[in-house]
């Protein structure tokens, strides 16, 4: 009797689990994610792994953000997610806002996950093509909703910033999903049949030594005062002088978890209260990929000290523009960004490099980005 009644209470368990499974879509969460927050949701959606980009995308949302960032539960160890990440937090002298205490989930490493962890992680070969994942991944997923009424970091008229919200990179997305799991998988190969016919074994140096330091050698190499050395050192000075202590702070990993820890104040100091924590993914940016990496993140860096918000599609084009430069004083051939798009190649003609970068860029950020005009 005793062995029946702890099976009918398991089952009653395992029922009103199911029974708070919210069965939604990416649109949903995206036009209201505070009200779904904590909550547990099956939805499915297509998975983008890319430079600074792990996210649930659905173009047809007509949101600012049109993504729920993807993270897994801390300590899962999983291989995919983007190469580079930047997390906003308010530094150690700010009256922070209590963090929210959320419902842990539990990560089910099944075989389904594994494939999904796999097809996300393979990345493309051929040429320089920072955080350029072969696939991407459509799946059924489940899992917890972390979702914000804000997003970005926010100051007042003193020039300190107050307040931080949102998720994933710069903090730009409204909501986030923290997995349980994953089923129902289905990959698509990106197309990089335009870049592997220009770009093929041209991945530039592999021992660069300190790539901000790298950064700066890029900067120098168009010579004072031109736009484009004036763009490659703000990007590279954002990272601050050996041993000043200006807020940023580099770590190296795969920035694919949800840490709890991470939400709250820092505990370092910084001039405008702002901390930026960098995570740099070394075994996917390899060589001169990690300076171009540099490049990009100190382009946000500096780009939203200097305005004070981001302004989505805008300030990823403008660090990819920065990377561009890179490309160029390095003498790279070519440079490929994650979707396939070829932005750089030493091949086209002087009169015509202007017009394909933009239009490469515009291509670029309306068909890769999760992000409206």
């Amino acid at each position: 009797m005793r062995r029946i009644l702890f099976l009918f209470v398991c089952l009653l368990t395992v029922a009103a689990s199911h029974a708070q499974t919210v069965d939604t879509t990416v649109c949903d969460v995206l036009k209201d994610p505070a009200s779904f927050d904590g909550k547990l949701v099956r939805l499915k959606g297509t998975v983008i792994s890319g430079f600074d980009e792990f996210a649930i995308k659905d173009a047809t949302c007509g949101q600012a953000v049109n993504a729920i960032w993807l993270s897994y539960p801390e300590g899962s160890k999983a291989k995919s997610g983007p190469v580079a990440m930047v997390q906003l937090r308010l530094d150690k002298n700010s009256s922070a806002a209590t963090v929210p205490n959320r419902t842990p989930v539990t990560l089910d490493k099944n075989k389904d996950f594994k494939q999904f962890d796999s097809l996300l992680a393979t990345p493309h070969k051929g040429g320089l093509c920072p955080g350029c994942a072969k696939y991407t991944v459509t799946a059924t997923l489940v899992g917890r909703i972390d979702g914000s009424k804000t997003t970005g970091a926010k100051r007042e008229g003193t020039g300190k910033f107050t307040a931080v919200d949102g998720f994933g990179n710069l903090n730009l997305y409204p909501a986030r999903l923290v997995l349980q799991s994953v089923s129902d998988i289905t990959s698509a190969e990106i197309d990089y049949s335009k870049s592997a016919a220009v770009a093929k074994d041209d991945s530039g140096p592999d021992n660069i030594g300190d790539p901000v330091e790298a950064a700066h050698s890029a900067a120098r190499a168009f010579g004072s005062g031109s736009p484009a050395a004036d763009q490659l050192e703000r990007a590279a000075a954002a990272f601050g002088k050996p041993g000043e202590n200006n807020g940023v702070i580099i770590g190296f990993g795969v920035p694919n978890e949800a840490r709890p820890r991470d939400e709250g104040k820092g505990n370092a100091g910084s001039p405008d209260g702002l901390l930026f924590t960098c995570t740099f993914d070394t075994e996917r940016l390899r060589g001169d990929a990690l300076t171009k990496a540099i490049t990009h993140v100190g382009t946000h860096i500096s780009d939203l000290r200097e305005h004070g918000e981001t302004n989505t599609r805008e300030f990823e084009v403008h660090a990819w523009e920065t990377v561009i430069f890179s490309a160029i004083a390095t003498r790279q051939k070519t440079l490929t960004l994650p979707g396939g798009f070829v932005a750089w190649n030493a091949s086209w003609p002087p009169d015509d490099r202007n017009k394909l970068v933009n239009d490469a860029l515009t291509a670029f950020s309306s068909s890769w980005l999760p992000f409206a005009h």
